[in-house]
């Protein structure tokens, strides 16, 4: 933060967050870009927003094409969902895409919005979001840059305006931030550090590091939330797989895991109901 009190900044590096995200989805092209572009998004808001609370934002494409979604976990833990269309088609964010954004409050109410995905550009959509839905002046800008062998580097910032700004520093931020409202340039220098992007970002203007945060790709599935998803079927369907006499395996489908539920396991939850 400013220590005139005037700008929140947050700058991430997600390059092996995202590459292990896209790996796990095997995502390619556009989509591919749009993946890591909404997960390197969805993380800045949890951090700005709920750091202790999870956020979540979906991507749809326009018409009947594909759907990404982007879940970052208090932890620092985040997972991505690639799907394609009803068609089999790739994500398309043309006329008519949408972003939904959902989080977590504190008493277990959830707070979503939904905005308009123009030019196939996530970071201008997270910006109406927090301009709409939270009341907050803020600019955004996340990239992933890809060469031929396949992810070179993906991050973000943050520049959050506070309370009480004055007009001074206001101007002097408009004018610096021209030059970051695309950051690829950035993300494939060989210094590229949070650090050091947040040093460009505020030259000049005296500020404190507030802290740090932790982040990787990793997904929260288990045997034991497999179980529980399981015991909100109906007892009927239930039974049935019981007497099918077959081991049910089931795959996650954020991260691939396999998991394998036996006969006698589903009858414990049968029992229990």
């Amino acid at each position: 933060m400013t220590d005139d009190g005037t700008f929140r900044v947050l700058t991430l590096k997600t390059t092996d967050t995202v590459r292990r995200a896209l790996a796990a989805q095997d995502a390619t092209g556009p989509t591919a870009r749009a993946f890591g572009d909404l997960i390197t998004g969805v993380i800045l808001l949890r951090l700005t927003l709920a750091p202790q609370l999870r956020v979540q934002g979906i991507l749809r494409g326009s018409g009947s094409t594909g759907t990404i979604v982007a879940d970052s976990h208090p932890t620092g833990r985040t997972r991505g969902l690639v799907s394609k269309g009803r068609n089999g088609d790739p994500l398309d964010l043309g006329p008519g895409s949408l972003l939904r954004l959902m989080r977590t409050m504190h008493d277990g109410r959830l707070h979503q919005g939904v905005v308009e995905v123009t030019g196939g550009a996530i970071a201008p959509a997270l910006m109406t979001y927090m301009q709409v839905s939270e009341q907050v002046t803020t600019m955004i800008a996340v990239g992933t840059v890809f060469d031929e062998t396949g992810l070179v580097s993906s991050g973000g910032y943050l520049v959050q305006l506070l309370p009480g700004a004055e007009r001074g520093p206001l101007l002097v931020m408009a004018e610096r931030l021209e030059e970051f409202r695309t950051i690829d340039h950035w993300l494939v220098r060989p210094d590229f550090t949070p650090g050091a992007l947040m040093g460009e970002l505020l030259y000049g203007m005296p500020f404190t590091e507030l802290g740090a945060s932790d982040v990787r790709f990793e997904c929260w599935c288990s045997q034991v939330t497999v179980m529980s998803s399981l015991s909100t079927l109906p007892r009927t369907e239930v039974q049935s797989m019981i007497d099918d006499g077959e081991v049910l395996e089931i795959q996650c489908d954020y991260c691939n895991a396999e998991y394998r539920v036996s006969p006698g396991e589903l009858r414990g939850l049968v029992e229990t109901s």
